[in-house]
């Protein structure tokens, strides 16, 4: 993938318009844009690795828990090549729907660190029960409200520390007090 990065960007299709190279390198790099759009996609899903890594522990404050977690989504959301990806995966996802559906089934078959570690937290008993996927969502959608779709649909700078750490404690405190047994 780096290598597309630094090719020339003339005759360029949506996708490699989108990743700023030429259709020509593209298909140089995958035979096929089925080949590439699952590159991409197993890409951001290695970006978020790290996140999906952290696990619960229940000899730690649940609320410090979600803020770690979070503040390494946000970092990850922040990250240039993350969402460089993010960008071609979203315009190919527009412009080839049925291919995206394909591809995002077959990454949804790998449950999302979030789901895995709120419903550690519930089985420790300290969150109601719920489905897990939904919560993550919920929580994880917070950060992207402003942490990401500005940045990738407009081209709005990065959130500066300050307002990264108001989105992540807002977040969780919003979470707890809704999820949380007191």
């Amino acid at each position: 993938m780096e290598a597309l990065r630094s090719q020339p960007a003339q005759g360029r299709g949506p996708l490699a318009a989108t990743a700023g190279v030429s259709k020509r390198t593209v298909y140089n790099h995958f035979p096929s844009k089925d080949d590439l759009f699952a590159q991409i996609l197993q890409e951001l899903w290695q970006c978020s690795a790290a996140v999906d890594a952290i696990v619960y522990r229940p000899d730690t404050p649940l609320r410090d828990q979600l803020v770690t977690l979070l503040t390494h989504k946000m970092a990850m959301l922040r990250d240039p090549y993350f969402l460089d990806l993010a960008r071609v995966a979203i315009a190919e996802a527009i412009h080839t729907p049925a291919r995206a559906h394909s591809m995002v089934a077959k990454l949804s078959e790998k449950e999302e660190g979030a789901a895995a570690f709120l419903r550690a937290a519930q089985a420790d008993g300290k969150l109601k029960p719920g489905d897990p996927a939904f919560m993550a969502t919920l929580l994880q959608g917070q950060l992207k409200t402003f942490a990401f779709w500005p940045q990738v649909a407009m081209g709005q700078p990065a959130l500066d520390e300050a307002q990264q750490a108001a989105v992540v404690t807002t977040a969780v405190d919003m979470f707890l007090a809704y999820w949380s047994i007191p």
